[in-house]
């Protein structure tokens, strides 16, 4: 009795075990016409499928995926007939159409090797250019595509865990367990879009809008693996698909207005704003009103967010490219960063300092002369701030011949503004570092014009007596006040 129970126990897996492709929407390529033939290799379990030979009313019956566990390796295309190589790439395509669990190593290990291996082998195929696949096949590709990498991303690690949020930098990336196979699908993916041989017109039925939208959704991966996959696959359909550019831009858009506006949160704005950069770069001029608003309504406020250090590189880049296009936006752009200069954090003041080296360089006199004022306001108190990193930062911009070039051209506004300030760092600063910067910049203030040097430092030594003087009046009241109280004290 115990044998008969062991023996019926082998015709049954539990649904743990393996998981029907037609749970996704999916049945086996080019549903309605099967593909397995007398010669295939993959072998079905038929006891697992009730009613395969009883006759269905439809006369294109829909084919569904046999169980994972039922499958068995497929010949290698180097191996059959040129002739049959598209029928076996439907073949192979069935077989990656399964998800797999990859929270348990040791569950399925043989299934997942399977499917490893033939990701491998079609990833092989499109890239050795063996000639045009069919449309049919290309359907099939994108709905395997589709399968495997569109699904529920994980919670972040600070959402639904009762903890206070973190720093995201101090966040260990969150990597994805399924990556052996996803990092085939996505490279197959990519494979295609950069082919030669893949026609746009035909592709773009399956690479639509909905198709690009997910995908996009998809940057909200904490793995930067896939990210980066993401990226270099966005990119490509960017340049290769015209029809969705106004779609791609407008969704990053969207992002980015979420994030600065609501959550705060994403782990994809970095790779999004490298894609931007490569699309700015390529912009045209006269530039479209539509990119100046996405630098003054996108970017410029991308440097308010506390995770800025996460991305700031990439913005810095596409900030400056939009300078070097067009030297007319400098002012804009000048006026945003002082907009949300920031108070009391040192290191972002540090980038927002390198970010304003590189747009200065690209900054045209007329284009400078209308942001002075504000501008060395803002340079004065860096050059003052107690961290030394920031007032060093802000002192650097003296060794830039570009910036030096326009400061010594705008100098009767410039040192008047500034000339208390490095004062102050010679007379007061901790640092002796900075003492010496700033006498450099002293020199160099001296030597471009030594009767506009004499008239600040005698307006510096005058405002210095008068201060003086107000300080002794105070101190003189407060003890003719301090007198007088005496007097009338009551002692009890």
């Amino acid at each position: 009795m115990f044998k008969k129970i062991i023996k019926g126990g082998h015709k049954k897996h539990s649904k743990s075990d393996s998981i029907d492709g037609s749970l996704h929407g999916y049945g086996l390529p080019g549903s309605g016409h099967p593909v397995l033939g007398t010669n295939s290799s993959v072998v079905v379990n038929y006891a697992s499928r009730p009613g395969h030979n009883a006759k269905s009313s439809n006369p294109c019956p829909r084919t569904t995926l046999p169980p994972m566990f039922a499958v068995e390796p497929l010949p290698l295309f180097k191996d059959v007939a040129v002739s049959d190589r598209q029928n076996l790439f439907l073949r192979k395509l069935q077989i990656c159409c399964f998800r797999l669990d990859f929270s348990n190593t040791l569950k399925l290990v043989r299934e997942k090797e399977i499917k490893r291996q033939t990701l491998l082998e079609l990833v092989d195929f499109i890239q050795a250019g063996s000639g045009k696949i069919t449309e049919r096949c290309q359907e099939e590709m994108i709905k395997m595509v589709v399968v495997n990498i569109f699904r529920c991303l994980p919670p972040a690690s600070h959402e639904n865990t009762g903890q206070e949020a973190k720093d995201p930098e101090d966040e260990e990336p969150y990597l994805e367990p399924s990556w052996p196979h996803l990092q085939l699908v996505y490279e197959l993916l990519l494979r295609y879009i950069v082919s030669s041989d893949t026609d746009t017109k035909v592709a773009k039925k399956y690479i639509d809008h909905t198709f690009v939208s997910k995908l996009i959704d998809l940057f909200g991966s904490e793995d930067p693996r896939e990210r980066e996959y993401l990226k270099m696959i966005l990119h490509r359909i960017y340049g290769k698909f015209m029809v969705h550019r106004p779609l791609i831009r407008k969704a990053i858009n969207n992002i980015f207005y979420r994030f600065i506006y609501e959550t705060q949160r994403h782990s994809g704005i970095g790779e999004l704003l490298e894609i931007l950069g490569s699309i700015i770069h390529g912009f045209t001029l006269p530039m479209k009103e539509e990119h100046k608003l996405f630098l003054v309504r996108v970017l410029i406020p991308l440097h308010k967010p506390k995770a800025v250090s996460t991305y700031h590189q990439q913005l810095s880049y596409c900030v400056v490219q939009f300078v070097e296009k067009d030297y007319k936006l400098a002012d804009k752009v000048i006026r945003g960063l002082l907009k949300y200069w920031p108070m009391i954090n040192c290191q972002k003041e540090v980038l927002f300092l390198g970010e304003l080296e590189e747009v200065l360089e690209a900054t045209q006199t007329a284009e400078f002369q209308r942001c002075i004022v504000p501008l060395f306001r803002q340079i004065a108190r860096c050059l003052n701030s107690a961290h030394f990193q920031v007032s060093e930062r802000a002192l650097f911009l003296w060794n830039n011949e570009h910036i030096v070039g326009l400061i010594a051209h705008n100098r009767r506004v410039i040192l008047p503004i500034i000339f208390e300030a490095l004062e102050r760092n010679i007379q007061h600063h901790w640092n002796e570092d900075i003492h010496g910067l700033t006498a450099n910049v002293l020199k160099m203030f001296l030597e471009m014009d030594a009767e506009l040097f004499d008239e600040c430092e005698a307006r510096f030594a005058e405002k210095k007596a008068k201060a003086r003087d107000l300080e002794e009046q105070r101190e003189m009241i407060w003890k003719k006040l301090a007198e007088r109280g005496g007097d009338h004290m009551v002692t009890v």
